[in-house]
């Protein structure tokens, strides 16, 4: 082989690498421009349901709310925002402490629902909305609350090394779960058909990535609310339902 024909094959290789490195970008962008980030998770601005009636209709099929959902804060409060979630994406560990705020920030008004929707590329997904359904049965409300805080805060420095097995039963017992009963419930898969029962609901509601939250006002307004949005627009839609 010639010094000529050598030569020409690296050009074509590197003019080939060069073409698909800028197709890789543009999907990307396009991905993001589109507001998804290519693995099922949404980010950008809220969707207004008000304006679409499909929309409306499919989030009117979530699953009505009962005794057994998680709630936090004001059962009685104008505005229920109910957060479909999976423990390891780190979208939804930036927008737990969004949420933490809301609650803080408008007291009585607003409560949080917490719903599960692991997602199946994420490995410890099921297993922590599993566990914290174990801790919930075990401990109650409060520490079911509790030990989801731990987790988010856990997977946001570690990711799905905070959330192993062995690390999800050590952190039940800081919530006063006893550690025997944790690894029971986690082996008797008795909480698997409860979570999937939520992420079945979230489908219905026409939930496609996490975190998503749909908005309940009292009188049966509904609005999705997708991505991990900060509180400064979180705060933008809550408030045009207020009275």
């Amino acid at each position: 082989m010639n010094n000529k024909t050598l030569t020409q094959i690296m050009i074509g290789a590197v003019a080939l690498i060069a073409g698909f490195v800028a197709g890789s970008l543009w999907t990307e962008n396009q991905l993001l421009r589109n507001g998804n980030t290519g693995n099922g998770q949404q980010v950008g601005a809220p969707t207004a349901a008000g304006n679409n009636k499909a929309a409306v209709d499919t989030l009117a099929d979530m699953p009505a709310l009962t005794a057994e959902d998680h709630l936090r804060g004001n059962k009685d409060a104008e505005i229920t925002l109910v957060e479909y979630s999976d423990y390891e994406c780190p979208f939804c560990n930036k927008f737990h402490p969004t949420m933490v705020k809301v609650m803080e920030e408008y007291g009585d008004k607003v409560n949080w629902v917490f719903r599960h929707y692991p997602l199946s590329f994420h490995a410890q997904a099921q297993i922590s909305a599993e566990a914290s359904e174990c801790v919930a049965s075990l401990g109650g409300n409060d520490a079911f609350w509790t030990f989801s805080d731990a987790l988010f805060a856990g997977a946001a420095k570690e990711g799905a090394a905070a959330l192993t097995e062995e690390k999800l039963i050590a952190e039940a017992g800081k919530v006063g779960v006893n550690n025997a009963d944790m690894e029971k419930c986690l082996a008797d898969g008795k909480m698997t058909d409860l979570v999937n029962e939520d992420m079945i609901g979230g489908q219905a509601a026409g939930v496609s990535g996490t975190p998503a939250t749909i908005l309940i006002t009292k009188d049966g307004k509904r609005e999705l609310i997708s991505g991990a949005l900060p509180y400064a627009q979180i705060k933008t839609v809550i408030d045009k339902y207020l009275k």
